[in-house]
């Protein structure tokens, strides 16, 4: 190729897309002369599958459509060779196809469907939302790619900035309540909107969102409603609710009551869930002293725009009447509690105390008093049923039961379902109904050595009584030991005294002194106690070192280790006996098994369980199984009997009976033998029953000798058979031997 530009021509660097002809152009060789001799060949992008070439004529040719949003340039390599030697006639050729656009791709939005809020009441302008459109066209080539926006729906609610797609409210104080869902249809079109140009659509849906601009305003100028005037407080009364256009937290209500005849007696709170006002009772109500009330109620929103305040006032007032109807009440105390005092010693049926109900109805029922025995399971007071009046029907004693806590109840006596309780505290006052006793039971001792006006014991007492300004207790020998005693007391002391020097315990070893003790409280109330005193020797120092007067008197005898002796020797006397007697009662056993070769079941009784089920003193068992069967003389099992009993003969089972039938048949025998041994025992029948397919197992019965059986299978039955394998097998080799 001499010339490659003028070769392939100026059309192979720029191809049009919107050529219909699949045919590029030609490729021609200087060195071609037209016989064949040379082949044309094409390689780079999409050679061999876009872009063909005919070896012969150089002919180039496009397979299919070209897209410059799929590829914009395309690099191909060219080159003529011998078809003889495979040789190239000139060098290798490269070229560039570039593809030029054309409008062939409309705009697309970045969403099927926008959505959008705005809020209501909005100024014209207000922003909503932006949205995008993409062309895949060159944007460097010609208006292909430029994109304008237009609305096509939403008109005049909404508009659109032509270049930047943003969307913005075009009329003025559109309202929610009227309005609340829009749809905008928005138009992207290329070529700058030209016509001929492509275009895409999208939807815009917008929703305004809610402002308080609504004030909320009652449906009814005024409400009624009635009451018993048995409600509770906070009992509802009725429920109002003013109407509010807005929604959400625009809509919140607020009641109060602002005025009114009844603001002490009823309140009113806010429903969160329905805004609705309820009207609640504050105080209990009395038909007797108001049968209406009337009330001012305000429904305010907590939550005012101020760029809307010029909408309102946000509020709005309603009246509210309130009836109370009459119900038949229970008696009302004239107290909601009582308390009474009365002394201990008041005499059965004193009056303690009155007291006053009354019936609130305009009725006035006559009233009827009782006492709740749950309170008063003693029956320790009464009341009078007319007059209210609680008297004694028992003695009473505050050292045992101070406060008595009583329910009264009143009822109508026209209607006794009516009726009311009330706590009744009755305190028992103490009088000094109780003698003084000692604190503490006194045992001193008094020296043998001991001087006169000695102290040898202080003393204290207690009394159950009360006293306000606290007990004082006077101590003094008793009348008849006063002239005589060897002892003396000084009340001041609250102490005993010595009378005398010395004391001797051969002569008088315990004193028993009789000692008077008094309050001061009226009625004077005094009791005797007495005072253990034992004399006993001391050292110098007072120290007690004996009272015993019999280590005087035999001042001689046994050292310790002495008794000790003696007393080891009759220890082991005692055990000597006690292992004698034990070894004499022991009974002498058989071993179980004799030896190696006794192999055989045995039974191991220990004797140690009691009467169990057969003592029948105690619990007949065969009432149980037989409760028809009951014996009126049945005797012990567990003692000798007194009479010897002759043995019963058992009758011959039947040819026919069953094995079961037998064997319960024995067991009720057994268990109604009253000399049968009181403790678990086992019988042994050894009937094997009629019919037997197995016949006889027993080898007595057997009608073959030992010479006939072979009992070398008994090896093969393992360890456990192994004596009985060595017993018979052993015989067998001795014999055959």
């Amino acid at each position: 190729m001499a010339d490659k530009d003028s070769a392939l021509g100026e059309f192979l660097r720029y191809l049009c897309l919107s050529v219909k002809l699949f045919f590029l152009s030609q490729l021609h060789s200087d060195q071609d002369r037209g016989d064949g001799s040379l082949k044309y060949i094409l390689s780079g992008d999409g050679a061999g599958d876009l872009f063909i070439i005919n070896e012969n004529t150089g002919d180039i040719q496009a397979t299919r459509r070209l897209d410059r949003e799929e590829k914009p340039v395309y690099i191909l390599r060219a080159q003529a060779i011998n078809k003889r030697t495979g040789r190239p006639v000139e060098p290798e050729s490269e070229f560039i196809i570039k593809i030029h656009d054309i409008n062939d791709n409309e705009p697309l939005f970045t969403k099927d469907v926008y959505n959008a809020s705005v809020a209501e009441m909005s100024d014209v302008g207000t922003f909503v939302v932006q949205v995008t459109a993409t062309d895949a066209d060159d944007p460097t080539y010609g208006n292909s790619a430029r994109v304008v926006y237009s609305i096509l729906q939403g008109q005049p609610y909404f508009s659109v900035e032509s270049e930047t797609g943003i969307i913005k409210t075009a009329l003025l104080n559109m309202d929610r309540e009227n309005r609340e869902q829009y749809q905008v249809v928005i138009q992207a079109k290329d070529m700058g909107g030209q016509m001929g140009g492509l275009s895409g659509t999208t939807t815009v849906n917008i929703t305004l969102t809610d402002v308080n601009d609504n004030p909320p305003r009652f449906p009814q100028s005024a409400y009624q409603f009635r009451i018993a005037e048995s409600a509770p407080p906070d009992a509802p009364v009725g429920r109002i609710k003013a109407t509010d256009a807005d929604v959400g937290e625009n809509a919140e209500m607020k009641y109060s009551i602002t005025e009114g005849d009844g603001l002490e007696m009823f309140g009113v709170v806010t429903d969160k869930e329905t805004q609705e006002g309820i009207l609640t009772v504050k105080k209990p109500l009395d038909f007797e002293k108001r049968r209406q009330f009337t009330l001012k109620v305000e429904a305010a929103n907590p939550h005012v725009d101020p760029r809307f305040v010029y909408l309102g006032p946000f509020k709005d007032v309603t009246t509210v009447r309130v009836q109370v109807e009459d119900v038949d009440e229970p008696p009302v105390f004239s107290r909601p509690a009582y308390v009474l005092e009365v002394k201990e010693d008041v005499p059965i049926n004193t009056v303690i105390g009155t007291l006053a109900a009354r019936d609130p109805d305009a009725a006035k029922n006559p009233i009827k008093y009782s006492v709740d025995r749950h309170t008063d399971m003693d029956r320790i007071f009464n009341i009078d049923s007319g007059n209210g009046s609680i008297f004694t029907s028992k003695t009473l004693d505050r050292e045992t039961l101070l406060w008595h806590n009583i329910t009264v109840i009143a009822s109508e006596i026209n209607n006794p379902k009516e009726s009311s309780r009330v706590p009744v505290y009755i305190k028992v006052l103490d009088v000094n109904d109780n003698a003084p006793e000692f604190a503490m039971f006194y045992e001193t001792f008094v020296c043998e050595n001991a001087k006169a006006e000695q102290l040898i014991q202080t003393l204290s007492a207690i009394d159950k009584d009360d006293s306000f300004g606290g007990h004082k207790f006077s101590f003094s020998l008793a009348p008849e030991v006063a002239g005589s005693s060897n002892f003396t007391i000084q009340d001041n002391r609250a102490g005993i005294f010595t009378r005398k020097i010395r004391y001797s315990r051969h002569e008088m070893s315990m004193y028993l002194l009789p000692v008077v003790i008094s309050d001061n409280d009226f009625p004077i109330q005094s009791s005797t106690e007495t005072v253990t005193i034992r004399v006993c020797a001391c050292d110098h120092r007072g120290k007690m070192l004996s009272c015993n007067a019999e280590a005087l008197i035999h001042p001689t005898g046994l050292s310790t280790g002495a008794l000790i002796a003696i007393l080891l020797c009759i220890i082991i006397l005692l055990v000597t006996v006690v292992l004698f007697a034990a070894l004499r009662r022991q009974r002498k056993k058989e071993p179980l098994i004799i030896s190696k070769e006794d192999i055989r079941d045995n039974i191991v009784s220990y004797n140690d369980e009691g009467g169990g089920e057969e003592d029948t003193q105690a619990f007949d068992i065969g009432t149980l199984r037989n409760p028809e069967a009951i014996e009126d003389n049945k005797l012990r099992r567990d003692i000798v009997p007194e009479a010897l009993f002759v043995p019963r003969r058992t009758p011959v089972v039947r040819d026919n009976t069953d094995v079961r039938d037998f064997i319960s048949q024995r067991l009720k025998e057994n268990d109604t033998d009253p000399t049968a041994p009181p403790y678990d025992s086992l019988a042994t029948y050894a009937y094997e029953g009629n019919g037997s397919v197995a016949e006889s197992l027993s080898s007595l019965e057997s009608v073959t000798t030992d010479g006939d059986q072979d009992y070398d299978y008994l090896s093969d039955w393992g360890p456990r058979f192994k004596k009985l394998a060595d017993m018979y097998g052993g015989a067998d080799s001795d014999k055959d031997s």
